[in-house]
């Protein structure tokens, strides 16, 4: 094999790489005499073919094989000789001449490819023991119990019938026949109907204009399709419900007490209100967990300032931008709705892939320092929280992941970078300070708008 550096300039490299003719020969005969042990052909005592006989018959096929194991075998060695870290696949491109194409195929031809690739730039991982960090903690506080107590109880709510007007939180059973310009449209006619008044499940004002109905009322509820709903034909357009309230039922809050917490499932009330708490305390932890790894990558990013590979950046670029463009036809927005424009947004969201390439390649050393392993299990854990996002799909999730190895390493991702993260944790000056809810929520939220704008 002759190797020849054809460009070096930062981290890209182009190598022209040429295996002689004799090499591929005798690897040609190689795989013919490996054949021709297994061989079955007609005329000939199994495994006594001679090499001749099939290089004849296989010759082209066998050195088809013969070829793609060159470049894989020797792009390897060449990665190994060189000590190179490749940022990615490497990009091998073969001969496109025909005639040069056939003389290699017919054994008469050296064999010559390109590997182009860009390599993982190298820097020190710096000591980031005794990092100042602040970990922001919710204590869940009685009240707050009390108000999730509340909120668990309205979704838990009975209803009596009642031969008073109709109010909002009230429910009401109607019989309705919807037109449009007089005449009734698909889906537009229903009877027994139960409808929450103020719950949203109707078109916006419909519900509004059943208060103050009684059982037996009829009423002509008028209103406009919204210019965004699901069905093009009745998008935007003003349609007139025919509706006839059959009854009319008040709601009754469940109360928080003892037979409550026994109908929840729970011994008593006190075991309900610890679950909530352990429940409440989770989600706060989680949300103090994100904002401080926040921190973390952001001193890192302070840390850090070093050459990136384009196409690294440009993929993580491609991904971002075509997710906000699907977000802005899905929304109908513009640029300028959003105070800008695409050129400045292009240089925005660049920004934002070159910080998360530069993190990736940090947090990929740092693990590597640090001997960070994900775990078979931890793997398959991850897993099984994918196939609950999917009720009833989990077969096709497992399918999904089995045959593509890629999307397992997706699953790994976020595993060792969190390990990464507590490792520096782990060694840095932590300070708790407390705050509210409200405000941990808000820190969140910025920093996720952040990272998303």
């Amino acid at each position: 094999m002759q190797v020849t550096e054809t460009h070096s300039a930062g981290l890209k490299r182009e190598y022209k790489v040429v295996v002689g003719q004799a090499e591929l020969d005798k690897e040609l005969n190689a795989k013919l005499a490996d054949m021709s042990k297994r061989a079955n052909i007609k005329g000939f005592r199994p495994g006594k073919v001679p090499v001749a006989h099939l290089r004849r018959v296989y010759g082209k096929s066998a050195m088809a094989e013969v070829l793609q194991d060159a470049v894989d075998s020797r792009s390897k060695q060449l990665l190994e000789e060189k000590n190179l870290k490749p940022a990615y696949q490497p990009e091998v491109k073969l001969p496109t001449d025909e005639a040069e194409i056939a003389a290699v195929m017919d054994g008469k031809g050296d064999l010559a490819f390109t590997m182009a690739l860009e390599v993982i730039p190298d820097f020190e991982v710096k000591d980031h023991s005794g990092l100042s960090l602040t970990r922001h903690v919710v204590e869940v506080a009685e009240d707050q119990i009390d108000e999730t107590l509340k909120r668990i109880a309205s979704q838990s709510k009975n209803f009596d019938e009642k031969q008073a007007a109709a109010e909002k939180g009230d429910r009401v059973t109607i019989n309705f026949v919807g037109t449009i310009d007089g005449k009734a449209f698909d889906g537009g006619t229903a009877e027994d109907v139960a409808l929450e008044i103020g719950s949203g499940q109707f078109i916006p004002g419909f519900e509004d204009q059943l208060i103050g109905a009684k059982a037996g009322d009829e009423v002509t509820v008028k209103v406009s399709f919204p210019a965004d709903y699901g069905v093009a034909e009745l998008a935007g357009k003003p349609a007139e419900f025919a509706t006839k309230v059959t009854k009319v039922e008040g709601a009754k809050e469940a109360a928080i007490d003892e037979d409550f917490a026994k109908k929840m499932g729970f011994e008593d009330l006190a075991k309900l209100r610890d679950t909530v708490k352990q429940s409440m305390g989770a989600e706060f932890a989680q949300m103090s967990a994100m904002k401080l790894k926040r921190d973390v990558l952001d001193a890192l990013d302070k840390e850090y300032a070093f050459e990136l590979p384009e196409k690294l950046v440009e993929a993580e670029f491609n991904g971002i931008w075509n997710a906000l463009q699907g977000e802005m036809t899905r929304s109908g927005k513009s640029f300028a709705d959003e105070g800008t424009t695409e050129e400045e947004a292009r240089k925005e969201y660049r920004a934002i892939a070159e910080r998360r390439v530069r993190l990736g390649l940090v947090l990929g050393r740092m693990g590597e320092k640090q001997g960070v392993v994900v775990s078979e299990q931890e793997l398959q854990n991850a897993l099984m929280n994918r196939m609950r996002q999917f009720p009833g799909q989990e077969k096709m999730v497992i399918d999904y992941y089995r045959r593509n190895p890629g999307a397992m390493m997706e699953l790994r991702g976020p595993i060792f970078e969190q390990k990464v993260v507590d490792g520096i944790v782990a060694t840095a000056k932590v300070d708790e300070k407390t705050v509210t809810k409200d405000e941990l929520q808000k820190m969140v939220e910025d920093e996720e708008e952040m990272a998303s704008a």
